[in-house]
């Protein structure tokens, strides 16, 4: 059977050895039974007699194996013979049968959820807690954790104060499995104040001494959760103070179990910035980490480091940047721009190291320095500006597209500055029509901003860039972006100074380091020593079909935060607008949205016939970045354009003829958006958007 050969012909003449008085020829059968029970279910039944038979046997061995091997056997003509035997099993004297009997209940409740609870199992299960033996306690705990999951009521384990009590009893003598399922429960458990939530902190920390990995980050997840109902800070401190050290000692495990503990030290880190402030150093990578532990090793120092531990971080990013791994050394370099931005008075020691990385010529190191330089610009404007020409002699070593955005971006910003301005641009202009989409946006608006700061060096520059964008390019972001700016320059040049050299937005280190919104952050910490807290992502985004939305975020975040403030007595900001909508933040819940709904995503504005929303238009997710980052100020103005003369006399025709929002876009060559005949139909008042359009109809109807 074991080999994978069918023995099935031979169940008749096995169960006729169930009757041995032999341990070992006993668990062989009922190994057997197990096996092929599903296959002879009529067969079975010869073999209840001797089950019911070896229920009552002097051995509480052969009690306990014969109760196990029929709540293994998933056959339902079993289950009229399971229950009596069960119940005496249950209350039996020996503490091995009874905890064996615990998991059975689960295994009945599993098949038959109506018969456990008629013949009492569920209330006896439930007394079982008070039981005098803690393997007894630890089993029953798991046993109605596992049928409370299953449950539609949701009321079979409901943990109360007589029972946390009896469970804390019981933690220090289970095994280890045991204490897992003790405080995977008690995490549950909602203090009624502040003083209870640290009676049970002081009885939980000494199993963060436990040899097993599991059992520490449970009672971590513990710890994280009564921390939010506790209101004296200095046994806050004290208790942060006291989880560092087994947080450190996970790191000493195999491999696989310290990429699991730094995804739940990365968690941590961001709900209580102050633990292991001290320990950086324990998260150096060692030449023999794996890839995946090094990269969270890297995640977690950025996280860790400030004003007193950054020479010693940067030194050692430094040294990864020589590394043979392309994609550490290209993390590494990364890393040393998120320090720069977090640590204001840091930012000129990582820039110098940046430097020195880029005059190693390095290829794939000199252009993630570039990446990251151009964030540590929009940062700090106007303090780095020394080092640009450094980054333009790297000009000819840049092959990827990011990088070349990055470095045509910086060119852009900062145009007045630099002398050569117009032939860098010109450079990557040969190369126009082959670049990446990334690039030819970059370059459309460095085009623009290089005109309106240098209109007399760069009028055929951006006539060239503009006319080649809208009539050579086939990609609809590049081609809508030239025509919007060709329009704006040709209309209004202080518009265009006031959109495209307007003020750029802030970047932070939030922006920079994907942190995770509040909701899912306590949903993720409510998991902590899951799967989730490795996913990052709440149980139900993975487990089983189910869409887990912003909202559920949202409303699970709500409802912790009344029972913090009912406990604590402080007004809760989450909990004070709960009868209003959460205001939403689109950032934080990206990573929450469902786009499973039957909702279009899209409904297109009427073509003509009505005016323009004051505060619509399209949204292209290409635009988002150069649109809102590419910003400055201006103060002169400059000169017409040669060749753009009709977008004047366009600009005049269309006030005149409202109807036309595309217009002629003036001496654009033959460029039409339709016949005659479609324009007349334009014309026409048209219909209200259905909500059931699809977005290609709604694109197939703007022409």
């Amino acid at each position: 059977m074991t080999v994978g050969k069918d023995v099935s012909s031979l169940f008749p003449q096995v169960v006729k050895n169930m009757q041995t008085e032999d341990l070992e020829m006993k668990k062989l059968v009922y190994l057997y039974l197990m096996n092929y029970a599903k296959s002879n279910p009529d067969l079975v039944i010869l073999a209840v007699n001797t089950f019911v038979k070896d229920t009552d046997h002097v051995n509480p061995l052969i009690r306990a194996l014969a109760i196990r091997t029929m709540g293994c056997i998933r056959v339902d003509k079993i289950l009229d013979h399971l229950c009596e035997p069960l119940r005496k099993c249950l209350q039996d004297d020996n503490p091995y049968v009874r905890k064996t009997a615990a998991i059975c209940v689960a295994k009945l409740w599993d098949l038959d959820q109506e018969r456990a609870i008629e013949n009492g199992f569920v209330a006896t299960l439930q007394d079982l807690i008070s039981d005098s033996t803690p393997m007894v306690v630890a089993n029953a705990v798991t046993a109605l954790a596992e049928m409370q999951e299953s449950s539609a009521s949701k009321d079979i384990f409901v943990v109360n104060v007589a029972i946390m009590n009896k469970m804390l009893a019981a933690l220090n003598e289970c095994t280890e499995w045991g204490q897992i399922a003790i405080l995977t429960s008690l995490a549950d458990y909602r203090p009624l104040d502040s003083k209870e939530a640290e009676n049970v902190c002081e009885r939980v920390v000494p199993r963060l001494q436990h040899a097993n990995g599991s059992v520490v980050l449970s009672a971590i997840r513990v710890l994280m959760i009564f921390l939010r109902y506790i209101k004296n800070d200095d046994f806050v401190k004290a208790l942060i103070k006291k989880m560092s050290p087994p947080l450190v000692s996970l790191l000493a495990s195999a491999p696989e179990v310290q990429y699991v503990s730094l995804r739940n030290i990365n968690l941590i880190l961001q709900k209580r910035p102050d633990i292991l402030q001290n320990d950086v150093r324990v998260f150096f990578c060692k030449y023999n980490d794996p890839p995946y532990v090094k990269r969270e090793k890297l995640e977690i120092m950025i996280k860790l480091c400030n004003d007193r531990n950054i020479d010693q971080i940067l030194s050692e990013l430094k040294e990864y940047a020589s590394e043979v791994d392309v994609d550490f050394v290209r993390k590494a370099v990364h890393a040393i721009g998120r320090c720069a931005i977090i640590i204001d008075e840091a930012s000129e020691r990582c820039v110098n190291v940046l430097l020195d990385l880029i005059n190693t010529k390095v290829n794939y190191v000199v252009q993630e320095a570039i990446i990251v330089i151009k964030d540590i610009f929009r940062k700090y404007p106007k303090r780095y500006e020394a080092i640009i020409p450094t980054l333009c002699q790297s000009l000819d070593s840049l092959d990827e597209p990011e990088a070349k955005g990055s470095l045509i971006w910086i060119i852009g910003e900062y145009a007045e500055r630099i002398e050569n301005a117009d032939e860098l641009i010109e450079n990557f202009l040969e190369t126009f029509l082959e670049e990446n989409s990334q690039v030819q946006l970059q370059l459309l608006t460095a085009t623009v901003k290089l005109f309106l700061k240098k209109p007399a060096q760069s009028q055929e520059i951006v006539h060239r860039v503009l006319q080649t964008a809208t009539q050579e390019i086939d990609n609809p972001d590049t081609r809508d972006r030239a025509y919007v700016y060709w329009r704006l320059l040709s209309t209004d040049p202080q518009a265009a100074k006031a959109v495209v050299l307007s003020d750029k937005p802030p970047i932070s280190a939030e922006s920079s380091a994907n942190k995770i919104s509040p909701a899912l952050m306590d949903e993720l910490i409510n998991n902590i020593s899951t799967l989730a807290s490795v996913y990052h992502k709440p149980p139900t985004a993975f487990m089983g079909n189910k869409a887990y939305g912003a909202d559920a975020v949202r409303k699970a975040a709500v409802a912790d935060a009344r029972d913090e403030e009912q406990i604590t007595g402080e007004d809760s900001p989450v909990a004070a607008g709960a009868g209003t909508e959460a205001p939403k933040n689109a950032m934080a819940d990206l990573l929450d949205l469902d786009f499973s709904s039957s909702e279009p995503a899209y409904t297109s504005p009427p073509v003509s016939g009505s005016k323009p929303a004051s505060n619509g238009g399209s949204n292209y997710s290409a635009d988002l970045f150069d649109m809102s980052s590419d910003m400055g100020s201006s103060s002169s103005v400059f000169g017409g354009m040669t060749g753009m003369g009709d977008m004047n006399g366009q600009q005049q025709r269309q006030q005149q003829s409202p109807t036309n929002h595309f217009g002629d876009l003036g001496g654009l060559a033959g460029m039409s958006f339709g016949s005659p005949a479609g324009q007349q139909q334009q014309a026409q008042q048209p219909k209200p958007a259905s909500t059931q359009s699809s977005a290609v109809n709604d694109l197939l109807d703007l022409f």
